[in-house]
Formats: structure tokens, sequence, C-alpha cells
């Protein structure tokens, strides 16, 4: 059959609607969204105040509000991707579902005991451990595996239902089931899951092994746990943002993005059902997305811009999260830890210190100045805010010192009350024997000594020279106090994101697909051969094409697989990763070579002909977003307007422009301020700033007055 097809010459002209993609991150105070052409030509972005009750309302505000204001259809947004503290809040909170925990006969103290590990062991006071699945919720249930797979003790199948009879029968509403060796041996979890579901369609049942088979029963155990306390609530609330978006008219693929720096689609989740592998996998897996996404986003920026070694710093109103990256490689940790609890499995690699703009300033029993970690939150808020707030609070001090504009914090919808903040600081200022501004100055001091000890023995650990990388700032408070800290650091120069208040949206926005999988092997390198190694990685690979497909991945159609492995020297008992060249070949002695550079790299040992221990293989897939590239620089060339701040105890002449009004290549000296609606950055005498042509601000910090330039 023929088809006719018009010439170009005359064929009816037609208008395609541009396309566009939404990036959101809900946060505690604040729900942040961009919205970006997807050729990059348009960029914009929005605030709107969090609903801790409806959570799924306030992104569904954000959304609408941004679309009707910049005039774009819901027809015409192809993609949405949003990270969220919703399970986060949920676990520390310990808002979650009761979660009854099954074991086997003999562990019931699993929890409780964990590691044995204090954080302060010579602290006789020190609260004992919490678990989120409380003593009276743990039942014993007689079946055991031995660890070479042999049956010790066959299950008991009417010992478990009657045990998941009497938890339910007292108000428990969701169940995690560890076994002894079931990462290994998963038969005993896995006939005990699926009797479970029988018995109680609907009920949140999850099994250690099906959501992360990986030796170290406590963590194991944590993860399970963590996941019936949270996939409950998480798929309501995903449920619910579904439905309110595709109420909207909003046809794109759904996502949400992960603690390992990636997405994934929300509709796989909901589709599997109630209780699922993959609503479960997904409680857990998305704990940690809302700074994940930060770290994601500033290195795409900063790939973007050239840069690959850099330092993250997302400061908001309680904390300071920081990511070391190296290479333009998001940093990941399979040993992190979320409150009390361990998480096992793959998330980005961050750092928090209890110093956010919100921090309260304060004297210790022996006269010595803190800042944090007590915070004065949203509501009343710093004193400058005019909500009551009376302490004095970090965002106080940079008010004092002329950090901040009034006129144009926030836009102008926020007016910062400088009086209220210097009241704030008098009674500080009197007991420190000191003026006001010395005081709060001083604050700003303390502020920047916590992040530098924070960072310091990080970088050191990981054999990074801070004088090679780039300081890159966002959040709220983070170009505030950046110059600052990349002083202290020894960073010369710095990038902050063009609009660093949304970057974790942004992030979100632009963030790959990633999955990561983990299969147990627990053999040493004379037992282990080359045929096992290719058996288990493809059942690995299978198993991630297979979630692939799954997922809303027209925009990430770039696929690649990585192998890696966690090794140690036979006899030891902590290991390395391991990650395999993606052209070489699944051999042990590819393994051992891997291992052996590894090791000398990390501990500058030659570990060469040593026996090795192979504890587990690991895969991850990656499928990368098709770019994005923000243009937003259009400013013009702008005569600060004069401004007052405070260096070095002394009050001197500044300016203070806005950030919109800078053209690229434009260079300014500091002091000065440079506001936003979304952030502030503040410039000392010797710094420097100029905007690229994506609106990011390049900063030279030079040196501090009075020292060599």
């Amino acid at each position: 059959m023929n088809t006719f097809c018009p010439s170009a010459e005359h064929a009816p002209a037609v208008s395609v609607a541009p396309a566009y993609r939404i990036g959101v991150d809900v946060g505690g105070t604040f729900t942040d969204v961009v919205l970006a052409a997807a050729d990059g030509s348009a960029l914009h972005t929005a605030k709107v105040p969090s609903d801790a009750a409806r959570p799924a309302a306030a992104v569904v505000r954000a959304v609408t509000g941004i679309l009707d204001r910049h005039q774009v259809a819901p027809e015409q947004v192809e993609y949405f991707a949003h990270g969220q503290t919703f399970a986060l809040n949920t676990v520390l909170q310990r808002s979650g579902a009761r979660t009854g925990l099954l074991v086997t006969a003999g562990f019931p103290d699993l929890l409780e005991i964990g590691r044995l590990r204090l954080r302060d062991p010579i602290d006789f006071f020190a609260d004992p451990r919490r678990p989120l699945a409380d003593r009276r919720d743990v039942r014993e249930i007689p079946e055991r595996m031995r660890i070479d797979g042999s049956v010790d003790r066959p299950l008991d199948e009417a010992a478990l239902l009657a045990a998941a009879r009497d938890l339910l029968a007292d108000g428990v509403e969701a169940l995690a089931v560890v076994f002894l060796h079931a990462h290994a041996h998963p038969g005993h979890e896995q006939r005990a899951v699926a009797l479970l579901r029988q018995a109680h369609p609907g009920l949140i049942v999850a099994g250690s092994a099906e959501l992360w088979p990986e030796e170290k029963e406590y963590e194991r155990a944590t993860v399970a746990v963590l996941a019936a306390h949270v996939a409950g609530l998480l798929r309501g609330y995903l449920g619910d943002l579904s439905h309110r978006l595709r109420e909207q008219g909003l046809s794109c693929p759904l996502h949400i993005t992960k603690s390992n720096g990636g997405v994934m689609s929300v509709q796989g989740a909901l589709a599997a059902g109630e209780g699922s592998a993959a609503l479960l996998r997904a409680a857990v897996e998305t704990l940690l997305s809302g700074p994940a996404a930060g770290v994601a986003g500033a290195v795409r920026l900063a790939t973007t811009a050239g840069v690959d070694d850099l330092v993250t710093m997302d400061m908001g109103g309680t904390s300071v999260d920081s990511a070391i990256v190296e290479g333009g490689h998001i940093p990941y940790s399979t040993d992190a830890e979320l409150g009390d609890f361990p998480l096992i499995t793959p998330s980005v690699e961050v750092s928090s210190i209890g110093a956010g703009g919100g921090s309260v300033a304060w004297l210790d029993a022996s006269g010595v100045l803190k800042v944090g970690p007590r915070s004065a939150g949203a509501h009343p808020g710093p004193a400058c805010y005019g909500q009551g707030g009376a302490e004095p609070t970090l965002t106080d001090a940079y008010v004092v010192c002329g950090y901040l504009d009034p006129d144009t914090f926030a836009g102008g919808t926020v007016r910062l009350d400088p009086s209220a903040a210097r009241a704030a600081f008098a009674p500080l200022a009197r007991r420190l024997g000191t003026d006001v501004e010395g005081a709060a100055e001083a604050v700003v001091d303390v502020a920047t000594a916590m992040m530098h000890a924070q960072l310091v023995p990080l970088l050191a650990r990981r054999g990074v020279d801070p004088a090679g990388c780039r300081l890159v700032p966002y959040g709220g408070a983070g170009p505030v106090q950046a110059v600052a800290l990349a002083r202290a650091l020894g960073i010369r120069h710095l990038l902050v994101p063009w609009s660093p208040g949304t970057l974790c949206a942004f992030g979100a926005l632009v963030t790959d697909l990633r999955h990561d999988l983990v299969a147990p092997v627990g053999q040493t390198t004379g037992h282990l051969d080359d045929e096992r190694l290719r058996t288990v990685w493809k059942d690995l690979e299978e198993r991630a094409q297979l979630w692939y497909r799954d997922q809303s991945a027209v925009l990430h159609d770039r696929v690649a697989l990585t192998r890696w492995a966690d090794v140690q020297l036979a006899g030891q008992s902590f290991t390395l990763p391991v990650t395999l060249p993606e052209d070489g070949q699944p051999t042990v002695a590819a393994l051992s070579e891997a291992f052996t550079a590894r090791y000398r790299a990390a501990y500058g040992v030659d570990a060469s002909g040593r026996e090795l221990d192979v504890r587990s293989l690991r895969i991850t897939l990656t499928a990368r977003s098709q770019p994005l590239t923000p243009r937003t620089g259009s400013g013009t060339e702008v005569r600060p307007r004069p401004h007052t701040v405070t260096e070095h105890g002394h009050r001197v002449s500044a300016g203070r422009v806005e950030r919109a009004d800078l053209a690229p290549g434009v260079r300014l000296k500091g002091p000065l301020v440079v506001s936003a609606p979304d952030a502030t950055v503040f410039l000392p005498t010797g710094a420097c700033v100029e905007a690229d042509a994506m609106g990011n601000l390049l900063i030279d910090a030079g040196q501090a007055r009075g020292k060599a330039d």
C-alpha cells in the first residue's frame, strides 16, 4: 500500500507546542518546582508551602501554579520527577505502620542488640537503642537453615500463621520476616512470606531476602522493618499524587528520586500492587531521595560547566549536607545511617552537620560559643522573621552583619527585621563582652569552623586535596556562608548554581534511571570459579533489564551496566568495593587484579597473590537522561547599590545587586550582596563574581582582607 506524503512545498504549516519537563522537591517547609523547556530555552522556578498532612496537594498546587503562570498546558509536559522527604520523616517520627517482626526462634533481640555499637562508648547515660519494631511485636518462629543450605529445623507453618494472627489481633499493621541465613538460602523465608500474603490479602509483608539479600542479619532486618513501616503510607501518597496530577491533565510518565541518586517510575511501584516487592523496595530506596537529588543536580551542573572535582554544600534551615565528588562521579555508600538505623542499600554518600540557618547560638557551661544543633525551625524561626522568635540564630547573625538584604530577601516576600535580630543578639553580646556586630560575626566564624571540622577528615580519608576542588553551595543558606568555608578549606573557586534554593528540584529533573542489585557469594578465590561469577552476574543483569522494561524510560534510552563486588582479604572483616572494567571479562583473575589495585590505592599495601574472600556480587543499571542544559543568563551590566557589612569587627562600605541583573562575563568585586528570590550570595572583600551563560555564578574566593593576595 502506498501512502501519499505531501511535499514540504505544499504541506500545511503545523504548529507544534514546545515540550516541557517538571522537577519537584518536597521539603519539610517548602515544596520547590522547576519548569524547563526540553530544549533548555526556558527555565522557571517557584516555591509553595509544604503540606505535612497532604504532601501530594502541595505538589499539585506547585505544579499547576507554575504551569498557569507561564501559560504551559499540561499536555505539553513530557516528563515529571520529584524527590520527597515524606518517607524519611515518617521513619524519623516513627509515624508509619506499627510493624511486627517474625524471626528465627532464638533471635528475638536481633534489633535491640544490633551490632553492639554505641554512639559514645564512654557515656554511661546514653539512651538505649530504640528499634522501629517494638520488642512486644516480635515473635519467634520455629525454623532454621544452616549456612550450608541444609535444614536444621523445618518451618513450622502453623506456628507462623498463629504468630501473625496474634500480632494482627493486637493491632500490628504490617509484618517483616527475617530468618537466619535467608540472604543465601531464602527457602523458608520465601515460603513464610507467601503463606502470610495468602492468609492476609492486602497486608504489607516484607521479606528481608526479597528486598536486599545481603549478609549482616541486623542490617537486613532493618531494611525489612523500614520497608514494612513506610510502604503503606508511601503507596497512599504516590497513589494520591498520581491521581491528582492525572486529574490536572498531566499524562506524562511520573518518577520519584531514589537514595542512590537515580529515579524510578511511580507507575512501576503502584502497578505491582499493595505489598509487592516493587512497592516495598521503593519504600526503602526513596528514603534519602531529597539529599541525593541535590547532589545529582550539583554534579550535572558542575560537569556541564567543565568541573569534575567538587565539594557540595547543601545548607538549609537545620543542617548542612556535604558530598565529595571526584571525576564527576556521584559518591555512593552501602553503610549509611538513617537516624538510629543502618541502611545498607546503596545511597549517595552525604555527611551532615547540625548548623543550618535556623541553628540557635548559645554558650555552654564553660562559656564557649556554640551554634546548633538545636534549631528555631520554621516557626517561630529566626528573630528577624518577626514571628516571635527571640533566640539568636545564624540567620540573625547574617542580618546583623549585613550579609542579607532586608529589602530583597526571598524576592521581597519575607521582610526581615534587623532590629529584632540585633535585640536577639544583645544578651549574647553582653555575655561575650563585645558589641552586637562582634557577637554576630563570631557566630558566623563558629559555624564556619564546625563545617571545616566536619569536612577536613572526610577529604583526608578520601585523599582529596581541597585546593583542586570547586565548592558548589546550594540550599537557602549555603551561598551566604560559602566563601568563608571555601577560604577555611583552601578552596579558591566556587560555582553557585543558577537557582541554589531549588537545586534539589532541578536534580530530580535531570537524574538518570538507576537500579542496584546484590547477590551473596561468600567464597574465597581458591573455591570460586569463573563460571560461578558469570552465572551470578548474568542473573543480576537479567533482573536489572526486567526492571528497566517496567520503567517509563522514554527519555532514558542510553543504558549501561556496571559489575562490581564486595571483596576482602581472606580472614579479614571489612570489604572493599571493586568495580570490573566494562569491557573486561568477569573472571576470578580480573576480580583479583582489580582488588589488588584498589587495596594498594586504599592502604598503600601490595596484596597481590593473597587469597581473597568474595562476599557478594552487585550490578548497577543506569540509563542516562536526555541532556537538559539551562540557559538563563540575560542580565545587563549593573552598578551595585550602596550597602554596609561587618568585616573583621568593622563596618565597611559594600554593594548590593539583584542576581537577575548580572550579565554573563561582567565581573564584580566584594564586599557584595547578590540577592535572588531563592537564595542570597555574600562576597567578602577580596572575592569577585561573574555569571556564566547558564546563569551560574563563578566566584573567586581570593584572600581575606589583611592577607597576602
